[in-house]
């Protein structure tokens, strides 16, 4: 067999490993990774007896391409470990680990640098040069949260626990790799030999690395809407990004390949996430799940077979110094989480953590086969001497299998003794009430199923008697009201709010209702509001739901490029935008309405419903307001949207109607097809977005008032010459009760609100305002306030004047409308 086949009929049989491997850890209660590295080893070890051993020949050709299985360290840190870091990077929020980012680099930076440094004095008291025994440390001090995040998940652990291992192991072996490479470099002698320097060049490769790798990730969110929303192409282009990235920094740019593709998948998530489909997201994160799955188990399997070759010449001082080095390694990860961390929640940079997680967090350090790939590496060091070359290989590959084998079977016993298992009792009696309200649905389903198809109510009562008994045993448990204040209970109703409105959002985003950009805004602010909701309660919540109205940097920026350089273009973009995000959140508002009186009313109690409720009425109430103005400014624009909305949910019930028909067996695929296509084409025509008029142009303007509808063109291009353009800005003061009217203004774009004493009348693009004050020479009888950005054209009152005198037609016209504005 040659050489080829031979290497993939390995690949393919330990993938049928693999597959055994893992329903077998499930069925056993044990961790995935250290059932893998077991039977990794002893396929290894057999592999090699039964090679070596003069007792028999009989399988050597059976067992030859595993003992020498033509993989080496570049294969790990080249083909695998890109995969492994951009499908971990990829699916991790980076919204979620930002509110820990200073905990988080201090356990992934200062701990490999504690860990490398602690490892490394402690080894040199026994004879081991120092950088020898530091470049032990960096690469002991990558660590594998496979294993640990899944005893987490089984045994319920809380989520920040997850997280923070999660983005630690990250960045972790990032530091970790760059660390080891600079060591390696001081040990053979390359470039940068002093301290300082590795200090400098550590920096900048890190930080090199996190700016290449934000960049490709930024490229990749935004190459993301022109594949047509093709799945095959979006997977395909964030395969490559791993590994362009990695190459383009490890070889060509100088930084950290690895820190890289860490920060480029953090960066291409949070862009992907948005601004792909739901469906399309999932889809991705699928297909990296089964990438990841096969990449980190193939390292971890291939990796496992070489532990008896890197510990063929272990003696039993190295079993000592083993023992060091755990030790080092432990006090080193426990002074940083007890010592350095209080300091950081005492300077406000990172939230407080608990003593239980932080020594989950020390025992979870577990290594695997980073660890495993970089001591392999260094054992294909030509410049190394080959006891050098010994030591690490025999300490990294006993200190991964001492943390597999001892930390990793240990660890749930630990979780447990931590009680970090268990529900808070806030937590258990949301649970207890959510799970009562779902059986009772459920047993209501049984007796309506049984009604429908004519079931015995003996045989329906049988069915139900399960949840009829576990709903009595939930309603006997401590009830929510003892366990949970009125602030807790609004606080959660708020973060449900806004985990809900998120929902919402994405529901128009799936079915495409809404542009891209509008949903990608309207996903950012709702993260303000449900950040704020966790860290601030209600205050913050009302604070950033305020601040989702008001103007963003980017319509400021479009409205001063339209004052100054006459470009309108990002002010028709922006106040498009604006529209469609405004529409949505008032139609999420109205279902967030619903839900707080169906849904959580029901969890919480009437009273947290009713506040919660008015905080909705409060929100909705501004939001309308807010829309009404920008269609009293755009109504046409306006029009086309609500028609576009209102077309697209018509196109998703067409196609959930055309789907339904295939399946029933009415139509068949082809016709299907042919459908879809015409469907499709009708649908992506109708989503085009909408011209917007800024209504900028005064001849249009005067052409569209009646007032003006008998002169003649020279009299309009007369009247035309005669008016000054002003910019208004958001609450600009435009008419001040009681002062002289100087001038009139014709609203060209934007909206303005009249302060009368019994009411408030908005005038929109078109309409005229303060000719009152002109006609009677009286002081202005009311305020007039700017509702945003807009134009109005100013008519002096010496021009005004002069107009009517000449136009007597016009001036009995204003006359009619200002004598029926007063009676009104």
């Amino acid at each position: 067999m040659s050489g080829v086949a031979s290497v993939t009929l390995v690949i393919a049989a330990f993938l049928l490993l693999i597959s055994v491997v893992q329903p077998t850890a499930a069925r056993l209660h044990l961790p995935y990774t250290v059932l893998l590295a077991i039977v990794g080893v002893a396929v290894g070890g057999l592999s090699s007896f039964l090679l070596y051993t003069p007792l028999t020949h009989l399988f050597d050709d059976i067992v030859r391409p595993i003992v020498e299985l033509p993989i080496s360290a570049s294969v790990f840190l080249v083909v695998f470990l890109p995969l492994l870091l951009f499908h971990a990077a990829l699916t991790i929020d980076l919204r979620e680990i930002a509110q820990d980012a200073a905990l988080i680099l201090t356990l992934a930076v200062l701990a490999v640098f504690a860990a490398a440094a602690t490892i490394g004095f402690a080894l040199s008291f026994f004879g081991v040069p120092l950088i020898l025994a530091m470049l032990l440390g960096a690469i002991v001090a990558t660590t594998d949260p496979a294993a640990v995040i899944a005893i987490f998940r089984d045994l319920g652990a809380p989520p920040r626990l997850t997280r923070l291992l999660e983005g630690e192991s990250l960045l972790n072996d990032a530091a970790a790799i760059v660390l080891f490479s600079m060591l390696l470099e001081m040990l053979t002698g390359g470039a940068h030999s002093s301290f300082a320097a590795q200090i400098s060049h550590f920096v900048a490769v890190f930080l090199g690395g996190l700016l290449v790798g934000g960049i490709a990730g930024y490229l990749f969110g935004a190459a993301l809407p022109f594949l047509g929303g093709s799945r095959m192409a979006e997977v395909t282009l964030s395969v490559a990004l791993a590994y362009v990235v990695y190459l383009l920094g490890e070889h060509v740019l100088g930084v950290s390949g690895v820190v890289a593709v860490v920060s480029a998948g953090l960066t291409g998530g949070a862009l992907a996430r948005v601004r792909l489909r739901p469906a399309s997201w999932r889809y991705l994160e699928r297909v990296w799940e089964q990438n990841g799955f096969w990449a980190s188990s193939l390292i971890f399997v291939i990796a496992s077979t070489l532990v008896p070759r890197l510990l063929h010449g272990m003696q039993l001082r190295d079993l000592w110094l083993l023992l060091v080095a755990v030790a080092a390694a432990l006090v080193a990860r426990a002074a940083v989480l007890f010592g350095v961390l209080p300091l950081l929640s005492a300077l406000r940079l990172s939230q407080k953590v608990s003593s239980a997680y932080k020594i989950a967090i020390t025992w979870g350090g577990l290594r695997g086969a980073v660890t495993l790939a970089l001591a392999l590496s260094v054992t294909e060091n030509a410049a190394l001497d080959s006891d050098s070359k010994d030591f690490v290989a025999d300490l990294a590959t006993g200190f991964a299998l001492f943390t597999l084998l001892v930390n990793g079977l240990t660890l749930r016993p630990v979780i447990r003794l931590l009680k970090l298992d268990r529900l808070s009792p806030l937590n258990q009696a949301i649970r207890d009430k959510v799970l009562a309200l779902s059986l009772a649905d459920v047993r209501e389903v049984i007796r309506h199923a049984a009604q429908t198809y004519r079931i015995a109510p003996a045989t329906a009562r049988a069915a139900s008697q399960h949840y009829e008994q576990r709903i009595k045993e939930l309603e006997s448990q401590p009830g929510l009201e003892n366990s949970i204040s009125d602030p807790d209970r609004i606080r959660i109703g708020l973060i449900a709010l806004a985990n809900r409105e998120r929902r919402i959002i994405l529901d128009h985003h799936e079915q495409n209702s809404v542009s891209g950009v509008a949903i990608e805004r309207l996903l950012r602010n709702t993260n303000l509001i449900l950040d704020a909701a966790r860290t601030e309660d209600r205050r913050g919540y009302d604070r950033a739901a305020r601040a989702l109205l008001a103007f963003p940097r980017g319509f400021r920026i479009a409205h001063f490029l339209h004052r100054t350089a006459h470009i309108d273009a990002p002010l028709r973009r922006e106040l498009s935008i604006r529209f469609e995000t405004l529409l949505v959140r008032r139609l999420a508002l109205e279902e967030l309405a619903v839900f707080t009186q169906k849904r959580l009313r029901a969890v919480l109690g009437s009273a947290a419903a009713q506040t919660l409720g008015e905080v909705i009425t409060s929100r909705t109430d501004a939001t309308t307001g807010v829309l009404d103005a920008l269609r009293l400014q755009y109504p046409k624009h306006a029009d086309h949207l609500e028609q576009r909305f209102l077309q697209q949910s018509g196109f998703r019930m067409l196609s959930s109607r055309y789907r339904r028909l295939f399946e029933e067996g009415l139509i068949g695929g082809e016709l299907l097809s042919n459908i879809e296509r015409e469907h499709e084409a009708t649908r992506s025509r109708s989503a085009r977005e909408a011209p917007l008029d800024l209504g900028l142009e005064t001849r249009k303007l005067i052409d569209s008032i009646e007032v003006f509808g008998g002169l003649n063109p020279s009299e309009l291009e007369a009247l035309v010459r005669l008016f000054r353009p002003r910019l208004l800005v958001p609450n600009e003061m435009l008419i001040r009760k009681g002062e002289r009217g100087r001038a009139m203004f014709f609203i060209s774009s934007g909206a303005v609100e009249v302060h009368l004493p019994t009411q408030r009348v908005r005038l929109g693009s078109g309409e005229f305002v303060g000719e009152m004050a002109l006609l009677s020479h009286q002081p202005r009888q009311a305020d007039v306030v700017s509702l945003g950005y807009g134009t109005v054209l100013v008519l002096a009152a010496a021009d005004f004047e002069r107009f009517l005198t000449k136009y007597p037609g016009a001036k009995a016209e204003i006359e009619r409308t200002a004598a029926a504005r007063a009676a009104g």
